[in-house]
C-alpha cells in the first residue's frame, strides 16, 4: 500500500489559486470547494464489490482522539470481517489530523480529504458524503460519525445489523432505552432533550427521536437518491443544525428511518468543544420554522 511520510506532506492553506500538491495527492472540487486528495489503493477494491461499509470522518483539530478512533474502528472490522474504507475530512486543521491519517493508510484502507480553507461541519460533512459516493456502489453503506472518539465504533455493528433488517437510515440515538451519555454538560443536555422535544412535536419523522446527533448509517441507494435530488443544497445550513436538516430532507421520501442506542462518550474528549451552543440553538430554531413552513 502507498504512503507518504507525514514529513512530505505540507500544509497549504493559500489564498490564491497557486497550490503546491503533495506528492501522491490529487486536486479535486466539491460542490465548489477545493480540496486535494489521497486515496487509499483499498479503494479500488472497494469499488468492485458491494457490501463496504464508507465510514466518514469529519476532523478539524482532532490529532488528539483521532489516532485512538482509527484503531478502534479497524479492530470493530477486523472483528466483524465487513469490507471498509475510511474517509477522513481534515477542515484545513491547524495539528497533525492530516499527517495521522496519512500515517494511518498504511495499516488499514484510509482515504484523506483535506480542504485548503475551513469550512465548518456543514462543508465537511458535505464534503466526506460526496466523496463517499463517488466510490462507493449500490449494496454499500455509508456511515458518519465524530472524529474526536466520543462516538465508539462498536456501535457501528448495530447500525449495520438495523440496516440488515431492512431500515434505510439509522441514528445511534441518545434516546433508546439502553443509552447512556456521559461528560456532558448538563445544559447541553437539557438543550438537545428541548430540540428533540420539538421536532417531534413540529416535524415527527416516524422511527427518529435523535434528529441531532450525526452518528449514523445510510444505505448507499437512498443516500444516493437524496443528494442528487437536492445537489449542492443537501447540506445547506450553517452550524450543528446541518445534521437535523439532513433527516429533514429525507423525511419527504418516506424512506424507513431507525435507531440504535449510544453510548456517548464525550468524557473521553480531547481538547475544547467546537460547538457555539448559544448560535446551535438560535439556528436550530430557525431551521425548524424554516423547513416547518416551506413545504418540507
Amino acid at each position: 500500500m502507498s504512503t507518504v511520510s507525514p514529513v512530505s506532506h505540507t500544509k497549504n492553506t493559500p489564498n490564491s489559486g497557486n497550490v503546491s500538491i503533495p506528492q501522491d495527492f490529487v486536486e479535486q472540487s466539491f460542490a465548489g470547494v477545493k480540496t486535494i486528495v489521497k486515496q487509499s489503493n483499498a479503494s479500488i477494491t472497494a469499488n468492485k464489490a458491494s457490501g463496504t461499509v464508507f465510514v466518514m470522518l469529519p476532523a478539524y483539530n482532532e490529532a488528539e482522539g483521532l489516532p485512538s478512533l482509527l484503531m478502534k474502528i479497524k479492530a470493530v472490522f477486523a472483528a466483524n470481517g465487513r469490507p471498509y474504507h475510511v474517509i477522513v475530512v481534515d477542515d484545513a486543521s491547524k495539528d497533525d489530523t492530516s499527517e495521522i491519517a496519512i500515517q494511518a493508510s498504511g495499516e488499514m484502507p484510509v482515504t484523506l480529504v483535506q480542504h485548503q480553507r475551513n469550512q465548518n461541519l456543514p462543508g465537511a460533512l458535505r464534503t466526506g458524503l460526496m466523496k463517499a459516493l463517488e466510490m462507493a456502489v449500490p449494496g454499500d453503506v455509508i456511515t458518519t460519525m465524530d472524529g474526536d472518539d466520543t462516538h465508539p465504533p462498536g456501535c457501528i455493528n448495530n447500525l449495520l445489523q438495523k440496516v440488515s433488517e431492512g431500515y434505510d437510515v439509522v441514528t445511534a440515538s441518545r434516546y433508546q432505552p439502553g443509552s447512556r451519555v456521559m461528560g456532558v454538560p448538563a445544559f447541553r443536555v437539557l438543550m438537545t432533550w428541548g430540540a428533540r422535544m420539538l421536532f417531534q412535536v413540529v416535524m415527527p419523522i416516524p422511527g427518529v427521536r435523535d434528529y441531532t446527533c450525526g452518528y449514523r448509517a445510510y444505505r448507499e441507494e437512498i443516500l444516493r437518491e437524496t443528494m442528487d435530488h437536492y445537489g449542492d443544497e443537501f447540506v445547506s445550513e450553517k452550524g450543528f443544525s446541518c445534521m437535523a436538516d439532513v433527516l429533514l430532507k429525507m423525511r419527504k421520501f418516506k424512506y424507513v428511518f431507525g435507531e440504535v442506542p449510544l453510548l456517548l462518550r464525550y468524557d473521553q474528549k480531547q481538547g475544547v468543544s467546537k460547538m457555539a451552543v448559544g448560535s446551535t440553538v438560535w439556528l436550530t430554531l430557525k431551521l425548524l420554522l424554516k423547513r416547518r413552513f416551506g413545504g418540507y
